[in-house]
C-alpha cells in the first residue's frame, strides 16, 4: 500500500472554473495523482517566480493527468489540472519501467 501524508488546498471558485474548462476533472479527483508512484514532477521555471515555486506532475489516474501545484505552509495547493496532452502522455510513458 502506498500512502502519501500530505495536505491539500485550493481556490474553489478555481475549482469550479477548471471543471467547466477541462472535461469535469475537478481538484479533489486530480489529487490522485500524487498516488501515481511512475509519476513525474517537474520545477516550472516558465511560471514561477521570486515568491512563488510551482512544480507541474504528469500522472495516471484513469487518464494520464497533467496537474499544477505550488507548496504554501506546508500545504499543497492546487493550481490547475487537466488531461494530458499526446506529447505529455508520450513523456509519461518513455522510460516508464525505469522510474
Amino acid at each position: 500500500m502506498y500512502y502519501i501524508n500530505m495536505t491539500f488546498e485550493w481556490d474553489n471558485q478555481k475549482n469550479e472554473y477548471n471543471k467547466k474548462n477541462h472535461d469535469g476533472i475537478s481538484f479533489e479527483f486530480a489529487v490522485r495523482v500524487f498516488l501515481d508512484e511512475k509519476r513525474i514532477e517537474k520545477y516550472d521555471w516558465m511560471h514561477s517566480s521570486d515568491t512563488e515555486d510551482r512544480w507541474n506532475v504528469i500522472g495516471r489516474v484513469e487518464d494520464v493527468l497533467f496537474v499544477v501545484y505550488t507548496e504554501r505552509n506546508e500545504r499543497t495547493r492546487i493550481i490547475s489540472a487537466r488531461k494530458a496532452t499526446q506529447e505529455e502522455i508520450n513523456e509519461y510513458y518513455n522510460n516508464y519501467d525505469i522510474r
